[in-house]
């Protein structure tokens, strides 16, 4: 069978990161490379790929099967709606788009089309989560109550080099917490209201640093989520979960959540299950399992599973309609924050 050939658009951190992941494989190929920046130009000089202007460039080339959007996010609902007009299937980088307005634009043009709209929502395809999924889901847990997330990082002050990342739309919420949403939605259940507080206190941009969040599902369980960007600290996905190998690894483990429910508790990234053997008491003893997992890229999964949704029909783990509902339930963060009162989800 030939390559699985992906145009990608957007030769920047991410789009770089694609290029490396399809280069590793035996399946798929590069068709080529879309980005008017000279770097983008010297990148694919320097791996050898083709180099387009644009997007469009890109399509009218002919040859390429699918997409990946690794662009700003003010131009996924342009170039998703250019590649649905041509039948292209495409995988969009996180979020699904600026407003959810937008959102849903992109989930109805999917939709009418026939043509999918993935949504790189990567740690879903994690081996970890998939198995947290799972128990939480099946019931290992009994009937989820509450589940807390720590989400405490310092980002150097480099970072902050780029005007976008000082202003409103540039913190934590949109480009940290959007994670941790998609994966509290995806592993406990959908989010059925919303309060925050966020601060800007340490760095004293005109974009928070600092939130605290709390989330009522749609089950009935509470979710507490503390982020900040300013806190020397491992207690995140990114530092805990060896995902990514740019993060460096931890002296010892590190634990960022706690699922909580009437028959277990379980912790992640290390997936250790607690339960009680016999009477649940909190004066009896309780063990601990360490549930089996095999490690396997995020990005590799998310690529071959692309693939299948192109060439074989898969369904797609994560669509726009889907991501658009993670969109929605962030921004609700920040609008409880400005507001200082609880937000309602209506999802339509």
């Amino acid at each position: 069978m030939s390559s699985f050939s992906v145009g990608i658009v957007g030769a920047g951190a991410i789009g770089r990161l694609h290029a490396d992941v399809i280069a590793g494989t035996d399946f798929a190929a590069v068709a080529g490379v879309a980005d008017p920046t000279e770097a983008g130009r010297a990148f694919c000089r320097e791996r050898g790929l083709r180099w387009f202007a644009d997007h469009h460039a890109l399509i009218a080339a002919g040859g390429v099967e699918a997409l990946i959007v690794a662009t700003p996010n003010q131009s996924h609902l342009p170039i998703g709606l250019d590649a649905i007009a041509h039948g292209i299937p495409v995988l969009i980088e996180k979020p699904v788009a600026v407003t959810v307005a937008e959102g849903e634009e992109l989930a109805a043009a999917s939709a009418r089309a026939g043509v999918p709209v993935l949504v790189g929502h990567h740690r879903r395809y994690n081996p970890i989560i998939a198995t947290a999924r799972e128990t939480v889901q099946g019931g290992g847990l009994g009937r989820l109550t509450t589940a807390t997330v720590l989400y405490t990082f310092y980002k150097h002050d480099a970072y902050f080099d780029l005007a976008w990342r000082r202003e409103p739309g540039g913190g934590p919420v949109l480009i940290n917490l959007i994670h941790e949403i998609d994966l509290i939605r995806f592993i406990c259940g959908e989010i059925a209201a919303v309060q925050a507080v966020t601060s800007d206190r340490v760095r004293g941009l005109p974009v928070e640093d600092t939130a605290a969040v709390l989330l009522e599902l749609e089950n009935g369980a509470l979710v507490t989520v503390s982020l900040s960007d300013t806190a020397v600290s491992p207690w995140s996905w990114d530092l805990s979960s060896g995902e990514l190998p740019n993060y460096p690894a931890q002296p010892a483990p590190v634990t960022s959540h706690f699922l909580s429910g009437t028959e277990g508790s379980l912790t992640l990234p290390g997936l250790d299950l607690w339960r009680y053997d016999g009477e649940k008491s909190w004066f009896a003893p309780i063990s601990r399992q360490a549930l089996p997992v095999t490690r396997e890229s995020p990005y590799l999964r998310q690529l071959r599973h692309l693939r299948d949704v192109v060439r074989e029909g898969a369904t797609p783990l994560i669509d726009a309609a889907d991501a658009t509902r993670t969109l929605r339930a962030t921004l609700a963060v920040l609008e409880a924050a400005r507001q200082r009162q609880r937000q309602e989800l209506n999802y339509g």
